[in-house]
């Protein structure tokens, strides 16, 4: 028997094949994975971070996974390690973005952050947190599509002198930074925040990131004779070598640090002179046992042993992405960036199980939250120095 098709019905079939399709990738998009990409510093000078940030936002992705996922979809981390450069970062994002319909993306750095902020923008199809806590980011009107899970570095450092204001009225502060675009981030905003609480900045010092020799620095500290002194801009070198030769000349300051030097094991490292260092942390200690912390509680029985602070900020990162993910499922609607930022931003008095240790809001592009710790060497842990401290509360 021969079969004969007119034209027309074989451009009808194949419109309804086509019809299929859509309806099919309609289905799938609707009912499929919900894909986190990452640009992931697990090698390289940032890779002690990226190791804790891959296994905290795995944790957490399994514990929605586990549990159904969100609304019956589950939740895919698909990750590239970029050795904290930003071109390996553009290339995974690239590459991620091409393989995968991407909603939610971890970038590593702030140069990836501010490079991809066009792409993101163009594509319109995630939206985007990261490692930076950079003040330039926190501004939704440039970065409509970005967020920063904690305060960003100005911010710490209003974190820190209220609390100063608060501990000694009028104090002097010096600020010791590095000569970096992270190092640099919060300096000009911090002397004028000094100015309006009235604390007087008596000395700025800049050095190279990494190990240096200080001691001219050091000098400097001595004859400023700073009642506190706020690092910035490294993760360990070189604050204990700072903070030892101060000592040593019977400098009393008292040392903080912001979120990046203030993992527990890190100032472990410092040896002697951890005793007493301070700093701003956005979210509560792995070993934190005080009042309920369900999520922290979970997070031992996942992992026995200490997490770093990186890991925390990759597990909240994930929480807070797969929440505005929920919220903009629950509205009944696609998940663009644009959607998605705005369920972000309806995040109002949210209990994250403890990791922060209030509710908390993100009203703009940034958690403005923080407590300050002190390290207790006997103790051999960073504990709590304040309140927690909100600022616009």
């Amino acid at each position: 028997m021969k079969l004969t098709f007119s034209r027309r019905s074989l451009i009808g079939a194949a419109m309804a094949g086509l019809a299929l399709g859509a309806v099919e990738a309609r289905a799938q998009g609707q009912n499929g994975e919900i894909v986190l990409g990452g640009s992931i510093p697990l090698t390289g000078v940032f890779a002690f971070a990226g190791i804790g940030i891959h296994a905290g936002i795995q944790d957490y992705l399994k514990i929605v996974n586990d549990a159904g996922g969100i609304k019956g979809r589950k939740i895919k981390y698909v990750a590239e390690d970029t050795g904290y450069k930003v071109d390996a970062s553009v290339a995974a994002f690239n590459k991620i973005t091409g393989q995968e319909k991407v909603s939610l993306y971890y970038g590593d750095s702030t140069g990836f952050a501010k490079t991809i902020n066009p792409e993101l923008e163009r594509k319109g199809t995630m939206i985007m947190a990261g490692a930076s806590f950079a003040s330039e980011l926190n501004d939704p009107k440039k970065f409509p599509l970005q967020f920063l899970p904690g305060p960003d570095y100005t911010e710490m450092f209003g974190i820190l002198m209220r609390h100063i204001a608060k501990e000694k009225p009028g104090a002097s502060i010096a600020f010791v930074y590095s000569d970096t675009e992270f190092g640099r981030d919060p300096i000009a905003p911090g002397e004028k925040l000094a100015t309006e609480l009235g604390l007087k900045v008596v000395e700025k010092i800049v050095t190279p990131p990494g190990s240096v020799d200080v001691s001219t620095e050091v000098l400097k500290l001595r004859r400023a004779r700073p009642d506190y002194t706020i690092f910035h801009g490294y993760v360990l070198a070189p604050i204990p070598e700072f903070i030892q030769q101060a000592k040593q000349m019977g400098m009393q300051s008292r040392f903080m640090g912001t979120f990046w030097s203030m993992d527990n094991s890190m100032v472990e490292k410092m040896g002697e002179a951890a005793d007493g260092f301070m700093g701003v942390m956005p979210y509560r200690y792995y070993y934190d046992k005080e009042g309920t912390a369900p999520m922290l509680d979970k997070i031992r029985q996942m992992r026995p042993e200490y997490q770093s602070t990186a890991y925390m900020q990759g597990f909240v990162t994930a929480m807070l992405m797969t929440e505005a993910v929920k919220r903009t499922l629950d509205a009944g609607k696609e998940l663009t960036g644009a959607n998605m930022k705005a369920s972000l931003n309806s995040i109002k008095d949210f209990d994250t199980g403890g990791i922060f240790g209030v509710p908390i809001s993100i009203p703009g592009n940034s958690v403005p939250v923080g407590r300050i710790y002190r390290f207790d060497a006997k103790q051999k842990q960073m504990l709590p120095a304040s309140d927690w401290i909100q600022l616009g509360k």
